[in-house]
């Protein structure tokens, strides 16, 4: 008798403790699985041209504030991640039409709105000019005149806002983000523009260049997924807010030794209600 009270007991502190699980972790609709995870599994795009947001460990697996956010969101639909490495931001926004990924994290920008819904941002970072040392380009503004040519990451956020915004100087646009520094020294380019920390350690790593002061726009980071998937869009601006509210981006941050990222504010709208 005693031993079967024993068991007894035993059993009820495992169902209330899978009961509590289960509370902290609120069951995701159906349809916002279906639609974030329509393959049975998580496919999340990770980009490693943007050193905030992901890189390589010693055994080249991916990690990173985005690929611990594709994990916890995973967790939550029920299903398991598939994790779709890319070099570039703009691999990652073709990969769309390609079918090849069902939750991606770049830069919000209106021309890939155009095929993507997106959350709220979650981190903000800011892009920065690297110029050599003896340049006579000395801030941010000198910058768009005639005969500068800016070396920039095809596809990236800044170059989408840089061909919006520079009116005289020319664009010239690297494979990737990495290869943009190298691609300004090599070519004898004026300026190289990318994420100010890329920028940073470019500048430690090769002699003879100089970093702009400020900046020359805010790059918001969010989370995004195809267009026409509402439910999915819905959850996944809500998961967003619920992440930096939270502190889970912070902690990520801090985890990773990333600085130089903030965490964005919470929504003003429906998700950040």
């Amino acid at each position: 008798m005693r031993r079967m009270k024993g068991w007894r007991a035993g059993f009820l502190m495992l169902a209330a403790g899978l009961m509590a699980a289960c509370a902290a972790v609120p069951s995701a609709p159906t349809l916002a699985v279906a639609q974030l995870a329509p393959q049975g599994k998580l496919r999340a795009a990770i980009n490693y041209g943007n050193p905030i947001l992901a890189a390589r460990d010693s055994n080249d697996e991916p990690l990173g504030v985005s690929v611990d956010l594709a994990r916890e969101l995973a967790r939550r639909l029920g299903v398991p991640v598939e994790l779709v490495t890319y070099t570039a931001a703009g691999k990652v926004v073709e990969g769309i039409k390609a079918g090849a990924w069902d939750v991606g994290f770049f830069a919000i920008d209106p021309v890939r709105a155009a095929d993507t819904d997106f959350s709220a941002a979650y981190l903000t970072i800011e892009g920065a000019y690297l110029v050599p040392a003896d340049s006579s380009i000395r801030k941010n503004e000198d910058v768009d005149r005639e005969g500068v040519r800016v070396a920039v990451g095809r596809g990236s956020a800044y170059d989408l806002y840089l061909t919006r915004e520079l009116k005289r100087a020319t664009l010239l646009r690297a494979p990737t983000s990495q290869a943009v520094t190298n691609m300004m020294v090599a070519e004898k380019l004026d300026v190289a523009a990318g994420v100010k920390q890329q920028m940073q350690a470019d500048a430690a790593r090769l002699p003879g260049l100089r970093l702009l002061d400020g900046r020359f726009m805010e790059i918001r980071q969010a989370m995004a997924l195809p267009r026409g998937r509402a439910a999915g869009a819905a959850y996944l601006r809500d998961f967003v807010e619920e992440m930096k509210v939270s502190g889970f981006v912070a902690a990520a941050l801090r985890r990773h030794g990333i600085e130089g990222a903030v965490v964005a504010d919470p929504s003003a709208g429906p998700a950040g209600k």
